[in-house]
């Protein structure tokens, strides 16, 4: 299917109403949960075209309204979008594996978390918030019908360096955002893997009363 008419047919069907054919084909929710949850997963064929500034910043927007202890929201995003003077600074970052599919992203972007507050003190859930925060862009992207793929496979060390973080900030995660392109447009050895994945049981997760 051509990208134009992939992305009409996602633009047709509203995730947050109804699994999408795609993820219905390999999820199935065992309890009576919002659809737009399912629908999240992280595909990796990207046109390689730049998006709109106003098709990705809600994502971030989506992101700010995350819960955080204490409201500390401790989440910062780095990003460069396709063209951007900083756009290859964020290229070079990634690792071979991820650089051969997420260079065709609209938007890469770096998630940090501060680890203190104002006053010096350890924000021991920072990296859980920051979490929270990413999951907001992820299910606001998947809401809109674009790839949102984080990514760990990247040098976090370089990322701090080059992006001017501060001491009090940890690497979290790097983020590609871009426009749905067909499976057939990836190398070939990650063509197999484009598809939802399945999840654990319920009860492999939740024991009542202890672990």
């Amino acid at each position: 299917m051509p990208a134009c008419a992939l992305r009409r047919d996602m633009e047709d069907t509203d995730p947050s109403q109804s699994l999408t054919d795609e993820v219905a084909a390999h999820r199935e929710p065992s309890e009576d949960v919002g659809p737009l949850f399912v629908n999240r997963w992280s595909p990796r064929a990207m046109t390689g075209e730049p998006l709109d500034e106003s098709a990705y910043r809600p994502l971030f927007e989506a992101a700010r309204w995350a819960p955080s202890s204490r409201n500390s929201q401790p989440w910062r995003f780095a990003y460069a979008a396709r063209g951007d003077d900083e756009w290859e600074t964020f290229v070079d970052l990634l690792h071979d594996f991820n650089r051969s599919w997420a260079a065709d992203a609209a938007v890469l972007a770096v998630l940090f978390s501060k680890t203190t507050d104002g006053e010096g003190h350890t924000l021991s859930a920072h990296s859980f918030d920051a979490g929270a925060a990413w999951e907001n862009l992820a299910l606001e992207g998947t809401r809109r019908g674009l790839v949102v793929h984080p990514m760990g496979g990247f040098d976090h060390e370089a990322a701090a360096e080059r992006l001017d973080a501060p001491a009090s900030y940890d690497v979290e995660a790097m983020i590609a955002i871009g426009e749905r392109a067909p499976t057939d447009s990836l190398p070939e050895d990650l063509r197999e893997q484009e598809a939802p994945k399945g999840r654990k049981p319920l009860d492999e997760i939740v024991s009542r009363g202890g672990f």
